[in-house]
């Protein structure tokens, strides 16, 4: 392992966005620099369903003015990677894939040193854009694990004329109950709520509250999933305990940061529940000196209140930050 020649100004952790954003404008501050992703390039959006169509428009999606065009009046993911490799190759972006940070020890002078599964390296700061959507909220509920289930969806067809169970009434959820349904899957949503979310894309809103007015959607509000078993799943309902036949279960229940990582770090955390990182607003600067949060981790548990559109601005308030504090090594 070369540590010498290892040595950063910054390292990022995560190469999605917000995590490239940081890289352009390094290199905007001459800064010395390295991202590391533990996955594909934009890891995150590659992970998301198959027809994802964005909530955002392309203009709001653009990083550092580069002109993202789109077909649509909204873009859809192969745009979106399209677009962010496209910036990453062009500006020649120093980025390490398919390379996960195990740790990081903070050392004299307040450096530090991230330890990969590749290699070390040194650098004053730290930046962790490492968004949320690695780790779903488990329900801890019997027959989670069976192979039936996924915290995942990625596309319609797997499930045609299956019996699938959609739990959750997010964005996500909404999308691949519709996407199934349209490919002849029967398809039953468990909600605890007592209706579907207020935050679904407006132009889908009521084309899945159609459907389950129509009954060609079977929805079950103020309900949630009790077990999960080979060949069916129980309910708790307000009508009492329902059984179904089922083939596959979706738990489209939303995702987390990685908590313990932050706390690792030494990162301090709210305790009121929604665990959001303590960082300074004008710098994002966190509680540990020359470590730095962008994007949706930001946010704790309140995984909607950050986005690509309003956390862009975060690269430029750290580099900012970090290029007039620094010093000669």
């Amino acid at each position: 392992m070369q540590i010498l020649e290892n040595k950063f100004d910054v390292v990022i952790i995560g190469g999605g966005p917000i995590g490239i954003a940081c890289a352009l404008e390094a290199q905007k501050k001459k800064l010395s620099y390295i991202v590391l992703e533990k996955g594909c390039l934009v890891n995150s959006l590659y992970h998301y369903p198959t027809n994802m169509t964005f909530f955002s428009t392309s203009e709001k999606l653009e990083l550092d003015s580069i002109p993202f065009i789109s077909s649509n009046p909204k873009p859809v993911k192969r745009e979106a990677l399209e677009y962010y490799r496209r910036i990453a190759t062009t500006n020649e972006i120093n980025i390490k894939l398919f390379e996960k940070v195990n740790s990081v020890e903070t050392i004299e002078d307040n450096w530090h040193k991230v330890f990969t599964t590749k290699a070390e390296y040194l650098a004053k700061n730290i930046i962790i854009a490492t968004g949320f959507y690695d780790i779903p909220n488990f329900l801890n509920i019997p027959g989670e694990d069976l192979p039936k289930v996924s915290h995942y969806y990625n596309d319609p067809h797997y499930y045609a004329t299956q019996k699938t169970v959609v739990v959750g009434a997010s964005n996500s959820a909404v999308d691949a109950a519709l996407e199934i349904y349209r490919k002849g899957g029967e398809v039953s949503m468990v909600v605890r709520q007592a209706e579907i979310g207020s935050r679904v894309k407006y132009w889908v809103r009521p084309d899945i509250v159609n459907r389950i007015e129509e009954g060609s959607i079977k929805a079950y509000f103020h309900s949630d999933i009790k077990e999960i078993r080979e060949t069916e799943v129980v309910l708790n309902t307000p009508e009492g305990e329902k059984i179904l036949e089922n083939d596959f279960v979706l738990l489209l229940t939303g995702y987390r940061p990685n908590f313990k990582f932050l706390q690792d770090l030494g990162i301090k955390l709210s305790n009121d529940g929604k665990k959001i990182p303590q960082y300074d607003d004008e710098t994002m600067e966190t509680n540990v000196p020359g470590m730095y949060l962008a994007g949706v981790i930001c946010g704790g548990t309140e995984t909607h209140k950050w986005f690509i559109e309003n956390s862009r601005i975060h690269a430029k308030m750290i580099m900012n930050n970090i290029s007039k504090n620094k010093k000669p090594h």
